[in-house]
């Protein structure tokens, strides 16, 4: 498998947190809409020019349509509780600047007390991203920085792998995931447990895409444009965040920091699916892309945060958010996925959100969030209906938010779900979650295996300019690796000849993976190949 085909297949893995799935089911699906499209070919044999529609279409939905829809919503999460089994589920509807619905289901922890809230703390994962594109939007009504300002200019130390590129990418390049860098450029490196000023400054070693031509998903390119703007401001990324955003509106359950999730009393843990239970099994600290994926939040908060949303920039009568720079978050500006077939619809990425539009012209807001580690969110907005959920679980991606979100918005639209968007999602998220296979099945060695050669062939340090040192050691007949600024021990077992296998750990894991010792004349390795860290050409390490 090439280095392409391999960030592919990473790429439609972690789809939950990249957001193509909340293109799907972001707006319900509706039928092609033959009113329009005769009013249309009117419009076009009056009129040598094209009609061009409204900038928000007026409402087509009434209260009572709304509230038949939240109606229904204790059902639909609790039918997708019992389907799923997933632990705890909380959800928040705004409409018309109204909260209509806040309500918890199930528990913080698998088989401990304490249920879900309004006020329960969820890890937000990749929801973080319109939240931070929120934040940005204030410093840009500020006049601290502008949405076209190149990143250099706030943060100089920072580079891409092209000098020009370095010098000419801007915030919303890299909000709209367009600078070029390849898809989950830096995740491997806080897997490891590399802290984000390291991620960040080896940003500078990832091969390079057609600039402004190519979207590719980066945690951490969003991270440098935000912390950049927190540069400019004269602070943290975290402090900016809660002064701009989470005080202003009284958000006072939300952080950007890990630690304030941490030490909240009422908090819903992580947890992952282990055949038929749930498990709280990992820990999920996203410091290091605090504004990609850090954020944590309640729905009671969220709720806020859809109001100042669908009110272009108010929250109870104060413009908190100028009007301008919030809009431009809402605008596509980057196509990030192609229609698969003539009649197929486009999917765009804006500035932290997911892009799109329904059969009537609706700008249609969305974006998911998860973690392979234990958690998934999904928010979806309809601004022209000032209609929006938010909804916030703690298990691990499985289409759970997305499939509550959906059939919300297709109920309030049509009266009922158009499909059974559980069982429409499930398989796209196993996909995305399980889709990357190695070109080598490591759990079975060949049946003739070539042996291996002496430790001492194997053992010693490495380097790599982008993922640090490597030490191979040996501890009795057992080769291990260790990587890592806090030294992560990995079990080498042989697989043939002089490539080993060990199990992956963390948000990218992907089972066994390949280690191939390039071994020279004098007998000894010259240098090691770590397969799963060599997805853009970066994991061969060089002994020193």
């Amino acid at each position: 498998m090439s280095h392409l085909d391999r960030a592919h297949a990473r790429r439609l893995r972690s789809a939950a947190a990249l957001g193509l799935i909340a293109t799907l089911a972001g707006g319900g699906c509706t039928s092609p809409d033959s009113t329009a499209a005769a009013v249309h070919r009117a419009a076009a044999q009056t009129s040598p020019l094209p009609t061009v529609p409204p900038a928000q279409p007026p409402p087509r939905l009434t209260r009572a349509k709304v509230d038949a829809a939240v109606d229904r919503l204790d059902g639909v999460v609790q039918d997708a509780m019992r389907r799923t089994g997933v632990p705890g589920v909380a959800v928040g509807v705004v409409h018309d600047d109204e909260v209509l619905y806040l309500k918890g289901f199930g528990a913080r922890k698998a088989g401990a007390k304490g249920g879900v809230g309004p006020d329960t703390v969820f890890q937000l994962a990749s929801v973080s991203k319109p939240v931070a594109s929120t934040v940005v939007a204030a410093a840009v009504g500020e006049k601290t920085v502008g949405w076209d300002d190149p990143v250099v200019e706030h943060s100089p130390g920072f580079a891409l792998k092209d000098p020009w590129v370095t010098r000419h990418v801007t915030l919303a390049d890299l909000f709209s995931h367009r600078s070029g860098l390849p898809d989950h450029a830096g995740d491997l490196l806080e897997d490891l447990g590399y802290d984000r000023s390291y991620i960040l400054e080896r940003l500078r070693y990832e091969p390079s895409a057609p600039f402004r031509a190519h979207y590719a998903y980066t945690n951490f390119g969003l991270t440098e444009a935000a912390v950049a703007v927190a540069q400019a401001a004269g602070t943290n990324w975290e402090d900016l965040s809660a002064d701009k955003l989470y005080r202003p509106l009284g958000m006072d359950s939300t952080s950007s920091s890990f630690a304030d999730y941490e030490k909240a009393g009422n908090k819903a843990v992580t947890h992952v699916r282990q055949g038929d239970t749930w498990q709280a099994e990992f820990v999920r600290d996203a410091d290091a892309q605090s504004p990609a994926g850090g954020a944590s939040s309640t729905v009671r908060d969220m709720a806020k945060w859809l109001r100042l949303q669908l009110g272009n920039g108010k929250f109870e009568g104060r413009q908190v958010i100028d009007a301008d720079a919030l809009d431009e978050t809402h605008l596509p500006h980057m196509v990030s996925e192609p229609p698969h077939a003539p009649a197929g619809r486009s999917g765009f990425y804006g500035l932290g959100w997911n892009v799109s539009y329904d059969d009537q012209g609706r700008l249609k807001l969305g974006h998911s969030g998860g973690f392979a580690l234990g958690a998934a969110t999904n928010v979806a907005l309809l601004p022209s209906e000032k209609l929006g959920i938010v909804v916030l679980t703690n298990g691990e991606p499985i289409g759970v938010p997305e499939a509550i979100s959906s059939t919300f918005l297709d109920t309030a639209q049509t009266g009922g779900p158009t499909v059974d968007w559980l069982t429409f999602l499930g398989p796209i998220f196993e996909q995305s979650l399980h889709g990357e296979e190695s070109p080598v099945d490591y759990s079975k060695p060949p049946a003739s295996p070539a042996p291996a050669k002496a430790n001492s062939a194997y053992t010693g340090t490495y380097a790599n300019d982008y993922y640090g040192s490597m030490t191979v050691s040996a501890q009795g007949d057992e080769l291990t690796m260790q990587l890592g600024p806090k030294k992560q021990r990995f079990s080498l077992r042989h697989y043939d000849g002089d490539t080993f296998s060990y199990r992956t750990m963390g948000e990218m894991a992907v089972g066994l993976s390949g280690v191939t010792f390039t071994v020279g004349s004098g007998g000894r390795a010259e240098k090691v190949r770590v397969e799963n860290l060599d997805t853009t050409g970066l994991g061969t390490f060089t002994r020193e």
